[in-house]
């Protein structure tokens, strides 16, 4: 009796330890996927996975390999502080709300949750290296760590050029919008912020909870400053203007300004048209750091394999919005042509993704309800995007539109189509124009004012205001 009590024992206690190391391994399987969110700051999509192949991104295009690569993804404003507001709260900007580079989440919204605070309220650990948003102060109570470079944001020259340009701390002052330097990567913030997110990564591992590991580089934003070993991947004299390099006297002129944030550099002239030679070593510049930012993913990338991460980790890839390198003879973001409000956004999820491309158009403010869905989390009502898992699932999108701003211009991209109109206070239209990219691609003929198209024009107007918000004009 006594040896058949101990066999039951024995086996009421292997059955138990069984039943632990099952629990244990189904609360294993079911840890929330970790993200991966890397911001890079002023990125075109011309890349060679959106058909671009005169710049080298190796270590992006690998990334575009094994995710869903999105070819018609719009900024919702075109300014890299109110676009990352728009973005992390999933809320269109507005007349009063999100309206440049200087924009508060927690000053102009403070009632909304961002996607790193409805993370960190669901057990995320969540880690802000870099420019995530425009003030690293921003928004502080959704992180549980943030680290940004020594330094001002605008300090990305080396000491030597701040010294020969009298201690110049920004742009201003004579400092150089490019430089060429013999130096290694980590000379420049991108290079510092690339090794910060490999040690978070290294100590991540063992983390019982899910992470945000937010990672937000700096360039190509100017100044065009990369190691000269960058530099050395292009020739000047093999660059060419781009086609558009025009301002058609169709286009108002309300579209075109003085590129203000390239003319405050010491070796850019005041006013008029950018010198030929110029404008190549401009264009040689940000192909130049466009590499040199590469370079600083791809070891971020290849961590998160080391680490063992990447099978349980979504990486969200996005520029916060385009540049103009001289098309419309601009160089700037501040404008609601196609080349400042298209971007570059790739989304991988393991087992999910193998290279696929989307045509969707969808907007930035989708990024955020579309991984609550991917986490099972509730997406807050605050939130005014729709979420790409449809898309990402292979179904097709029943949304064709987005809607950006800049300033009083608000643009309504519907198929091929790209209206805008310049708005008052109270939302009438003072100028207007219109692009059918099936026929002009390049956005040199304005049709808004021709006499056949004013029954589109018509149309498009009223669904411009169906469609940019119901709060817009408050």
């Amino acid at each position: 009796m006594k040896s058949l009590l101990k066999c039951i024992v024995i086996t009421l206690l292997f059955l138990s330890c069984n039943n632990e190391k099952k629990d244990t391994a189904v609360m294993e399987e079911k840890k929330p996927m970790n993200i991966l969110f890397i911001a890079v700051d002023d990125l075109r999509p011309e890349l060679n996975f959106y058909g671009a192949h005169h710049i080298q991104s190796p270590n992006l295009d690998k990334l575009a390999d094994k995710s869903l690569v999105f070819n018609r993804a719009y900024c919702n404003i075109p300014v890299c502080g109110a676009s990352r507001a728009s973005l992390l709260t999933g809320m269109r900007p507005t007349r009063k709300r999100f309206i440049n580079y200087s924009t508060r989440v927690d000053v102009e919204v403070p009632f909304a949750t961002s996607l790193p605070k409805l993370l960190k309220q669901n057990g995320y650990t969540t880690i802000s290296n870099g420019k995530n948003y425009h003030h690293n102060s921003d928004d502080s109570l959704a992180w549980d760590y943030k680290w940004f470079p020594e330094g001002n944001i605008r300090n990305y020259q080396l000491e030597k050029n701040i010294i020969e340009n009298g201690r110049a701390n920004l742009a201003m002052g004579g400092a150089s919008a490019f430089e060429n330097a013999e130096v290694d990567d980590t000379a420049y913030f991108d290079g510092e912020i690339a090794q910060k997110g490999i040690e978070d990564l290294r100590r991540l591992k063992n983390n019982k909870e899910p992470f945000f590991l937010a990672l937000g580089f700096m360039k190509p934003h100017l100044p065009f400053n990369a190691p000269k070993k960058y530099w050395d991947l292009y020739d000047s004299n093999q660059i060419e203007l781009p086609e558009s390099y025009v301002q058609p006297a169709s286009t108002p002129k309300k579209a075109f300004h003085n590129y203000g944030e390239l003319r405050n550099y010491g070796n850019i002239p005041k006013k008029g048209t950018l010198p030929e030679d110029l404008a190549k070593e401009l264009i040689h510049g940000y192909y130049a750091c466009v590499s040199y930012v590469d370079a600083q993913i791809g070891l971020v990338l290849d961590e998160l394999e080391r680490t063992g991460l990447a099978d349980n980790t979504i990486i969200v890839l996005w520029g916060d919005h385009g540049w103009n390198l001289g098309e419309h003879q601009l160089w700037c973001k501040h404008v609601t042509f196609e080349t400042a409000l298209r971007t570059p956004l790739v989304v991988k999820i393991p087992g999910k993704t193998k290279g696929e491309k989307s045509n969707s158009i969808i907007e930035y403010i989708d990024i955020y309800p579309t991984l609550c869905e991917l986490l099972g989390l509730e997406i807050p009502e605050t939130v005014e995007g729709k979420s790409l898992v449809p898309i990402i699932n292979g179904q097709a999108n029943s949304k064709d539109w987005a809607v950006c701003k800049f300033k009083d211009a608000v643009t309504l991209i519907k198929g091929d189509l790209f209206y805008t109109e310049w708005t008052d206070d109270a939302g009438v239209a003072y100028e207007r124009m219109l692009f059918d990219h099936t026929s002009d691609p390049l956005e040199l003929d304005n049709l808004a004012e021709k006499i056949e198209h004013q029954e589109i024009v018509v149309e498009l107007s009223k669904e411009l205001r169906q469609k940019w918000g119901n709060d817009f004009l408050k």
